[in-house]
């Protein structure tokens, strides 16, 4: 690893992630806007070639659902010299299924992923950006942030988790300069709903949006630093119905849809 450069360090936009879906479209996009990127992803052969395609980015082959992944990862990113101006954090994966029947080992892996690995790199980034006075931080959640999701009950608590967070974050962070939002998609074409498990489901693929659309809308939402960014009239409509209808009522229709 090459020690960290003396004096002034390079900004980076850092996207997690990156080596599929979203966050391929978060790296093609932020790269045309001038952006130095590093690219964390499990994948390196992917990472790589999303690297050498953009020109202006660095791949780093990481599992961030793995313990301590975020100090590996930031420990990385201070020894090439560099230093976080933006955090897109895309990471994460759903599960479908019940509760006691899905692999306890992959649940554990997605709250570790999905919140653990989230909540260290925005805690890693906030004070440098701080003592900076300015930064953003992206955190991607999910329209699943605002109701309970039977059947898929650990990925929607992790993602209400993501939302809470980041609406905090926003708050606390705004007097120093720095943009927190967080990015709220509905059904997107990416790989998601095959590691998910539910690939090739008719509703799904009615609703789903595409990646560039849903990354282009969250990236314009961080401008404005609008705390929470909903893709699509449809999945608006339907965050917003949840906050009138009775909590009973809300888990009943989330546990009837045929994933």
């Amino acid at each position: 690893m090459p020690r960290a450069a003396r004096g002034k360090r390079k900004p980076v936009a850092l996207v997690t992630g990156a080596s599929a879906g979203l966050g391929v479209e978060f790296a093609r996009q932020l790269s045309k806007r001038g952006h130095r990127l590093v690219l964390a992803a499990r994948r390196k052969e992917r990472l790589e070639e999303l690297a050498r395609e953009l020109g202006n980015a660095r791949a780093v082959a990481i599992d961030l659902s793995k313990s301590n992944a975020a100090a590996k990862l930031m420990a990385d990113i201070e020894a090439n010299g560099e230093t976080v101006d933006l955090l897109v954090n895309n990471a994460g994966f759903g599960l479908i299924g019940r509760f006691t029947k899905l692999d306890a080992k992959r649940e554990r892996q997605m709250i570790d992923l999905n919140v653990g690995t989230l909540t260290d790199l925005c805690r890693a980034v906030a004070p440098q950006m701080i003592e900076r006075k300015s930064g953003a931080i992206l955190n991607v959640a999910s329209t699943a942030a605002f109701q309970p999701g039977p059947k898929m009950a650990v990925y929607f608590a992790t993602k209400a988790f993501v939302l809470s967070l980041s609406e905090a974050l926003h708050e606390e962070l705004k007097p120093h300069g720095i943009k927190v939002s967080c990015l709220c998609p509905g059904p997107t074409r990416t790989e998601f709903g095959e590691v998910a498990g539910f690939g090739g489901n008719n509703m799904f693929d009615r609703l789903a949006m595409n990646a560039a659309e849903v990354v282009e809308t969250g990236l314009k939402g961080l401008d404005a630093n609008r705390a929470v960014v909903v893709t699509g009239w449809l999945n608006k409509i339907g965050a917003a119905s949840t906050r009138f209808a009775p909590r009973s009522v809300v888990r009943k229709i989330a546990g009837s849809i045929k994933y």
